[in-house]
């Protein structure tokens, strides 16, 4: 009998000891969290309250770790932003991924979240730019814009062979935006042709949210009520 109270002393012991350092490991992330809140809201455009919630979605997302992995990622745009196309959806993953280590960390996840949601003119140009050069190397060719234009526009035309037709909307982009005539878009071109008219910022395919999605979600985001569900993609 007593080698048993012993035993269940000892067992007692033992998970107090693991619900204590559970407690300890729960107070020192909260701690971090409201650290990384803070240092994160002055680089954003978040307040502190935002970026915290952004950082409990982004722990949820990863359950408690520390990288986002592209398809996590890439159901949050789908169920949350209702973004469908894959090619940009890994284009986006890839403007967010700064240190190109195909995860996104705390910070990128935020940071590329502000531009994503509540970035200036500039930020959105720099962001769709680079979203655009998919072999970023600083310019937008025509083989990108033709490969962009082909990948959006092929789901929308009943043309057995639309290419023609891609090429000659190439050809009208190269003359509209192409301000330095070296038949390709440098940031400045893309800059300066946004600039004169708006319109041109997605012009080779959606890569900003949609404004109601966006809208909705900045609305929850800032009354806490924000939710992510990536357990199941819609069909």
């Amino acid at each position: 009998y007593q080698r048993r109270v012993r035993e269940y002393q000892t067992f007692q012991h033992y998970f107090k000891q693991i619900n204590l350092r559970n407690i300890m490991a729960g107070i020192m992330g909260r701690k971090l969290q409201a650290k990384l809140a803070d240092a994160m809201s002055k680089r954003s455009h978040f307040s502190r309250e935002e970026v915290d919630r952004l950082l409990t979605m982004y722990s949820a997302l990863t359950a408690g770790g520390t990288r986002l992995d592209r398809n996590k990622f890439r159901d949050v745009l789908h169920n949350t932003f209702d973004m469908t196309d894959d090619i940009l959806m890994d284009r986006v993953f890839r403007a967010f991924d700064k240190d190109m280590d195909s995860f996104l960390s705390q910070e990128e996840w935020v940071l590329g979240l502000s531009v994503f949601l509540k970035g200036t003119l500039e930020e959105r140009v720099a962001y769709c730019f680079d979203v655009y050069d998919m072999n970023s190397d600083g310019y937008i060719s025509r083989e990108e814009m033709f490969q962009m234009l082909k990948n959006s526009m092929v789901k929308q035309t009943t043309e057995e062979d639309p290419d023609e037709g891609i090429k000659d909307i190439v050809e009208l982009v190269l003359k509209k935006m192409d301000h330095d005539h070296d038949n390709r878009l440098s940031m400045d071109d893309f800059m300066k042709s946004v600039k004169e008219e708006d319109l041109l910022l997605e012009a080779f395919g959606p890569c900003l949210p949609d404004t109601k999605y966006r809208e909705k979600f900045l609305a929850d985001l800032e009354s806490g009520n924000v939710d992510i569900d990536v357990s199941q993609a819609k069909s």
